[in-house]
Parts: structure tokens; sequence; C-alpha cells
């Protein structure tokens, strides 16, 4: 190591000081009058303590009890004692300390300058003390700093590390803000939808969108189960892009449990949100001036599958998450495209109008069959696809629906050609019927 021996804490450097201050008194033995006489000079002298921004002289009290310090325990003598009352907060009264001390316990994600103001806004305490250093203090004393929370979480355990026993047990999802997309005077934001396979760290599916609907996140579950098996639980925050029936309602479908971490709570999150950063200092923040979401889905893409997957993880020690992912054995909990669509078929009672038509997910629909025109119907439609189409159950009969095509409605109407399914035309002319029975004549006849 070629790093400078330095003290290595206040106390060391102060020790120090205080054995160069005392420098020429500690040279042999003294007699009382050379020492009287020592003590008295170097109380004159100004000197400037380690840290201190000012000079100052030190009576000769202070120099006499360092002094002989020195002489019975060395430099280590000199090291400044800690305060007995460290911590204690001499400012308060016993029962404040109490209370804040009962706050930060209920509330430890509250700082202390919000403990302190909001306790003297309602006349708990006053409103020129303590100090919120002082209190930080308080707290650390009694293991409620910052520091000491995140290690042990709200209930005082140790926050362990943790994993699932194998692939495809479990599986993380979460979305990542990415850089905003400009183009001219557009600016589009950008979501990256992400999968991770809690043992292996593996990308089961990945997305770049423009939003956090929720849709889009089943979407993207959907993607997952068609590359691999089925897992145990899902695990997701507290988001409202998580929040919703539609999550709720596919997974015990698909027979998962769906669980959700602790709000306030990254450090539950940790295999996703080192994911992000990795995703960010390897693709994201290189990037460049991006101006659609293709650009970015491709970039995220190729480092996902050329790097990600190929490159040692710490967490598995020193393998890939391919080669880990490689090893699962669950091919028996793998879905097919039938059970799929029966556990993601949505249905709902609607009202077809006089026209056939109706309005689905922002869309127009129509139905074929003019018969149901008007009536309440079950539309049912499955998500597994962006476009699926739709279609209408009624009568235990399945028609299904399109989208409506104005453009061709209106040149078919132009269009009234009286003609059968195979071609034929079909003569009808009243008319001529009854000009042939006034003239005496067959109306076929006539007709020739």
């Amino acid at each position: 190591m070629t790093d400078p021996l330095k003290p290595q804490d206040h106390a060391e450097r102060v020790a120090h000081f205080r054995a160069q201050l005392l420098g020429p008194l500690l040279v042999g033995e003294l007699d009382r009058g050379a020492l009287r006489a020592g003590l008295a000079e170097l109380s004159q002298k100004l000197v400037r303590p380690p840290d201190s921004p000012l000079s100052r002289r030190y009576s000769k009290p202070s120099l006499e009890r360092w002094y002989y310090r020195y002489r019975e325990g060395g430099v280590e003598a000199l090291r400044p004692a800690p305060r007995r009352d460290r911590g204690a907060a001499r400012a308060l009264t016993k029962a404040q300390r109490k209370l804040l001390l009962d706050i930060r316990r209920e509330y430890p994600r509250a700082s202390a300058e919000l403990i302190l103001r909001t306790l003297a806004s309602d006349g708990r305490l006053p409103a020129n003390a303590p100090s919120a250093p002082t209190v930080r203090r308080l707290f650390a004393e009694h293991g409620l700093d910052r520091l000491t929370l995140r290690r042990t979480g709200k209930t005082g355990r140790v926050r362990r590390r943790w994993q699932a026993e194998a692939p495809g047990v479990l599986w993380h999802a979460d979305v990542c803000h990415g850089p905003t997309l400009t183009s001219g005077d557009t600016k589009l934001p950008v979501r990256i939808h992400a999968i991770l396979d809690d043992a292996s760290r593996h990308i089961m599916a990945i997305e770049v969108c423009d939003n956090e609907r929720e849709i889009e996140m089943l979407r993207l579950m959907v993607r997952a189960l068609r590359r691999g098996p089925r897992p145990d639980a899902l695990y997701l925050d507290n988001g409202s892009t998580y929040s919703g029936d539609t999550l709720a309602t596919a997974c015990p479908r698909l027979g998962m449990r769906l669980l959700h971490a602790q709000p306030y709570d990254p450090q539950a999150r940790g295999k996703m949100e080192r994911f992000w950063r990795t995703l960010r200092q390897g693709c994201l923040d290189y990037a460049g001036e991006l101006s659609s979401l293709h650009d970015v889905r491709a970039r995220v893409h190729a480092f996902v599958e050329q790097h990600y997957h190929c490159a040692p993880h710490a967490s598995l020690m020193g393998r890939s998450p391919g080669q880990v992912w490689a090893t699962h054995t669950r091919h028996e909990l793998c879905l097919d495209e039938g059970t799929l669509e029966k556990a993601l078929t949505v249905r709902a009672r609607r009202r077809i109008r006089g026209d056939g038509t109706l309005s689905i997910g922002g869309l127009e629909w129509e139905a074929a069959q003019g018969f149901i025109a008007g009536t309440t119907v079950t539309i049912a439609r499955a998500l597994l696809e962006t476009q699926s189409a739709p279609w209408v159950e009624y009568k235990d009969r399945r028609y299904t629906l399109r989208p409506v095509d104005a453009v061709h409605n209106g040149r078919a109407r132009r269009s009234k050609s009286h003609r059968t399914a195979c071609g034929v035309d079909v003569p009808f002319d009243p008319a001529s019927v009854l000009l042939a029975l006034a003239v005496g004549r067959s109306p076929l006849e006539l007709s020739r």
C-alpha cells in the first residue's frame, strides 16, 4: 500500500497534537520550578487544535493535567474522553427525551427536523430547543439512527440476505424510468418494464413502453410465461401499476401467488434495484440522443441478451444468469396457449347499439350478425395480445367481433346489387306484372 500513514480518528489527532505541544516538557525529568515555568510559557502560546478553524491558548491546569497523563499512560492517555452525558440531550427533560424516542420508534422514517418542527408547532417542545443534531445524537445513542434502522428494519430484526431455493420459483417485476425522448417539440417518456427470476437473476422478459399501465405488465408476464415455467409467486412493489384488479385476478387463475413488498422499503426490492443500476451504467447512460422507442428497445434487448445474461454475477458465485437459468427443472409447470387464454379472459355484460357496434377499450367493434343489434349480451376478450379481437357469447354461441371499417361500410351501402349468394339475378318488378295483367298478357311474355 502506498497511502500515507495518518491518525485513524479525531481522538488520535488530538492526542498527537497535545503530545507535540508538551514536547519540550517531556524530555527528561523536571523539577517543580522548571515544570511550573514551562507550563506558564506554553499557556501563552497561540496554537490551532485539529479540525478547528481558530487558534487558541490553553490554561496551565489543562497543560499540567495532560503532562501527568502522558507520564502515566503515554500518548494514548492524551486521547479526549467522551462526555458522560453524550447522547443524553441535556437541553431536554426526561419526559421530552422519552417522547422523542417513542415518536422515532413509531415513525422511523421521520427526520429529526420534521419531528422537532411538529412538536414545536403543537407546543410539546420549546421552539428554540433542542437542535436537530442534538436529537440525532439522542437517536444514535439509542440505536434509532437511520443507518441502524435500515440495517435492522422496522421490527428490530437484522435484515438478512435471502434467495429462492431454485430458478423459476419466484419472479420479481418492476418498472424503471428511462431517458425522455425528444422529437422536435414532442417529448415522450420511457418506461422500462422487466421481470427477473430471483434465484438466477435471469431476465424473463423486458419491454420498453411509454406508460406504466397495469395492462403493460400483464402482457409482459404473458410473454415471460411463454418462455419459461410458471413461478410459484410474483413479487411486486405497491405502485399503482401492480395494485389493480387485473393482476390480482390473473395471478390466482394462473396458479401464482401475488406478493407485495412493504411500502417505503426499497431494500426489500434490492435485486430489481441492482439490475436497474446495471442497466443504467451499461446501457441507458450511453444511449445518446434517441428519438424513438424502437431505438431504446433495440439497445436494451441487445444489452440484456449479449452482455447481462452472459456476464458473471457476483451473487451467483461468478456464474452468469444464463448458466443458472439453464439448470431449472420445472418444465411440468409450462402453460399452453389454451390455459393462458382461459385464465386471462375477461367478460362483461354490454348492450349492442342499434347499428350493431359497441366501444371496447377505446376502439369501435361491430357484429356481423344483425339479430344481436340492440340486445344486451356477454362480451369476452382474452388479454393475451394488444389487439386481440373480442367476441360475443349469446345463447351458447360465440360470434367474433370485427373492427368497424366505416369506409368499407360506405362502399357497401352505395353498391346496391340485388344478387343471391351464387351471383344470379333475381327478377322482381311489380309494375311490369300489373302492366301485363292490364293488357291481358303473361308477365313472362312481357318481360321478354
